[in-house]
């Protein structure tokens, strides 16, 4: 890891010299396949997968491939796209792309962790969100992830607790993600409307960097309601906080860091989420140029496992 570290810190420079540039550009690549990388194998304190934002530039079916040849025990895959400008598949219901995950699962070993993303809207009905959960629940997920987008709060906690009642049967939690540009943004505002639902497959979903950029308290983890924490995404973030929503958003989207190398207290973070299954959510535009998705998150799992074993979990 620490020579791919140094790659990436050189990449730069040496792409700065014109010589060694057109060297560059003359040498014979030889294409590298999956199947030639190997990794050592790497021991797992919790269940950990590979969230689909992380490498959103392969397509589900990859996305699996790519965990299993990083080491990770489950997957996250996106039915539903969460912007406009992703690239789209036809992800709900006996589609090409949903076989091809099906067999690659198969083939691997990997599990699906989660599934993403229902957006709770104003216009949200919770009849039509049936063929997501009936196609979560054919790819093994057991959880769900939720961003709470309706500024109405009590129709915002109606359609939950529908939508609860509808997922329950095909074993799906579902976890509402507070991030800091939605609706339901902090972890108490979340907690309570958990509270009101009251449905044992009703959760919270906590993300660092929206944890931490939110300014929540550890203390607003520890008094969720008993049963409320599912999994938990990790990553980690810079020290300097965004100016504004649009850099935060940004940097959600676009200038993750890996587990450990922030300014995230990830150790101390943990201990209140202790045992739950961790979803690595690592996005970063600018690793995507100079690391393949496979070595992105093979970098991502070391450093998550670095971090656990700092907490103790070994």
């Amino acid at each position: 890891m620490s020579s791919r570290r140094q790659f990436i810190g050189g990449a730069a420079a040496l792409a700065a010299g014109s010589l060694a540039f057109s060297r560059a550009a003359s040498a014979k690549v030889t294409p590298v396949t999956l199947k030639e990388k190997k990794f050592p194998e790497l021991k797992l304190p919790r269940p950990i997968g590979l969230a689909a934002l992380t490498v959103l530039d392969l397509s589900p079916a990859n996305q699996v491939l790519c965990a299993a040849a990083a080491g990770y025990s489950h997957v996250g895959i996106r039915l539903v796209p969460a912007t406009p400008t992703e690239t789209q598949y036809s992800m709900i219901g006996d589609t090409p792309m949903i076989r091809a995950v099906e067999a690659n699962l198969k083939s691997t070993g990997v599990k699906v962790l989660d599934v993403e993303i229902l957006r709770l809207k104003p216009d949200t009905r919770a009849v039509n969100w049936v063929p997501f959960f009936e196609t979560g629940a054919r790819l093994g997920a057991s959880q769900v992830l939720v961003a709470g987008n309706d500024p109405d709060i009590n129709r915002l906690t109606d359609n939950f607790a529908q939508l609860c009642e509808l997922a329950h049967p095909y074993g799906l939690s579902l976890n509402i993600e507070p991030m800091p540009w939605c609706d339901l943004s902090t972890v108490k505002q979340t907690g309570e409307v958990i509270r009101k639902v009251n449905r044992p497959n009703a959760g919270v979903l906590i993300d660092p960097i929206h944890y931490y950029r939110a300014k929540n308290e550890y203390a607003d983890i520890d008094n969720l309601p008993q049963g409320a924490l599912h999994y938990c995404q990790m990553c980690d973030l810079t020290a300097a906080t965004p100016k504004d929503m649009d850099g935060i958003l940004y940097q959600a989207r676009n200038f993750r860091l890996s587990p450990g190398t922030g300014a995230g207290d990830l150790p101390q973070l943990l201990s209140h989420l202790k045992g739950l299954p961790i979803s690595i959510e690592c996005c970063n535009a600018d690793l995507a140029l100079t690391m393949s998705p496979l070595d992105r998150a093979r970098m991502y799992l070391e450093d998550m496992v670095a971090v656990l074993n700092k907490a103790g979990e070994f």
